[in-house]
């Protein structure tokens, strides 16, 4: 079945061809017949000039070949497409797709930046104060960084000085710059199973082992992590990836005496903290740490802007000794206008006023989707997480028709995200993220979605 699209800048022949370029590089045999012209033609209603033109250029390329009277079959081609160049075509036929809606759970809309206050600060930050002809301190502007102690301390119950703060660009670079720092005494990467997967990748990138370790409703399992040796874990403990379970305080206790006793280190990633809904969030693991030996991550790519890239890093204080030798320490990893521009946007209150706004915007998607939700799918579904973050996870709680189901959305050009895909183990849920929507979108995307939903549950086969 190929997907063709008349809203699509390429011609439809342009669009028939490369659809069965990659259907007989990725499926085919030699001497495969292909359909004639004539059934194309009528199956994708069609003009026989567009499958005519479609064929001539598989028949140049030598792709197909022509048989007299009786038609178009798979050429010899003396090359067969690697298994990791079949995985790439097929992602580039999925990103090629115009989709009209995307539940997309790690995104906020256009018009939820600040972008007035932020053109003015970023006016009032370019001033002859600012150096453009000389390096600055890789380890982020020293005024970004008070401001975002501040923050944290106060807000999230981090305990750290300015000096233990790395500003970066974003957490795949924050992570990526940790990885490095301590690979000299760390070999094995404990996570979440199911965990978040570019923590997975970008420690696989620095040849670490990777462990994971289940989770429940509680987090991490502490009983599975005290079966392993592991010295380094990756943690979400305020709102676990995929699940959204919390790890209650006494947990925190017992892991961070855990990894004391082990001689180890805890990454966490505190990175939905600002967007609870329901309670606050509970204060930060490395806030209860009195060993050193918790790093601390943050983001303001899900309250602010993921476009910005600016990410922080707090060191424990016996790693900022190891981080000023290295060579990362010598050069910043965000531009000086951004930074000067988010200090001002701290230092004024714009930022705490921000939140409190994109706080109450989304939680009113969040309660918006639910009754949407609930009204269209009834009893046919669950909820497997919510009250935080950008999204909600769901699940059918009938017989369900997975494929059928997945191929109805992109039919409809609804773009879907599914946790296993993306966080490994063997929990499942759909993720509907509405941070990218606005009411009215979001309610036309749902109507869409529930008559998908019901065709897919197994009672209409």
């Amino acid at each position: 079945m190929y997907k063709l699209y008349t809203e699509n800048n390429d011609p439809l022949h342009i669009q028939l061809y490369e659809a069965i370029k990659r259907d007989i590089l990725t499926n085919h045999e030699v001497g495969n017949k292909l359909p004639s012209i004539r059934k194309l033609a009528l199956e994708y209603n069609l003009s026989k000039t567009t499958v005519e033109s479609a064929y001539a250029q598989l028949y140049a390329e030598g792709f197909i070949e022509s048989k007299p009277k009786s038609g178009y079959y798979v050429a010899d081609l003396l090359y067969t497409m690697p298994p990791s160049c079949t995985h790439i075509s097929q992602q580039m036929q999925k990103e090629q797709i115009s989709y009209r809606y995307d539940f997309f759970p790690a995104q906020l809309t256009k018009e939820s930046f600040p972008l007035k206050t932020w053109k003015r600060l970023f006016n009032k930050a370019i001033d002859d104060s600012l150096d453009f002809g000389s390096y600055l301190d890789g380890q982020g502007e020293l005024g970004l960084r008070e401001a975002i102690t501040s923050y944290i301390t106060s807000l999230r119950g981090v305990k750290c000085e300015s000096n233990q703060v790395i500003i970066c660009s974003g957490f795949s670079d924050s992570m990526g710059l940790l990885a490095k720092l301590i690979r000299c005494q760390y070999t094995c990467f404990g996570m979440e199973e199911p965990g978040y997967h570019v923590a997975r990748r970008v420690f696989e990138e620095y040849g670490y082992t990777i462990k994971k370790i289940a989770v429940d409703h509680t987090g991490m399992q502490l009983h599975a992590l005290q079966n392993t040796n592991v010295k380094l874990i990756y943690i979400t403990p305020s709102h676990h990836y995929p699940t959204g379970a919390t790890m209650p305080i006494s947990n925190r206790l017992k892991l961070l005496k855990h990894m004391h006793h082990m001689g180890g280190l805890i990454i966490e990633d505190d990175y939905d903290s600002e967007l609870a809904y329901y309670n606050r969030p509970i204060p930060s693991l490395q806030g209860l740490d009195t060993h050193d030996s918790v790093v601390y991550l943050g983001t303001f790519a899900k309250s602010l802007s993921p476009a910005l890239r600016v990410s922080y890093m707090v060191l424990p204080k016996h790693l900022v000794p190891r981080y000023k030798k290295s060579y990362d320490a010598h050069f910043p990893r965000v531009a000086l206008t951004t930074q000067k521009t988010l200090e001002l946007f701290l230092k004024e209150g714009h930022w705490e006023r921000h939140l409190r706004k994109i706080r109450t915007l989304n939680k009113k998607k969040h309660h918006l989707l639910k009754k949407l939700l609930k009204e269209t799918l009834h009893d046919t579904f669950e909820i497997v997480s919510e009250g935080a973050g950008l999204a909600i996870l769901i699940n059918p709680t009938v017989p369900f028709h997975w494929e059928k189901f997945k191929a109805l959305a992109e039919k409809e050009r609804i773009k879907l995200y599914f946790a296993k895909e993306r966080c490994g183990g063997n929990f499942e849920a759909i993720r509907m993220g509405f941070g990218g929507f606005n009411e009215t979108s979001l309610k036309e995307a749902i109507e869409i979605f529930a008559t998908i939903w019901h065709q897919s549950l197994l009672h209409h086969d």
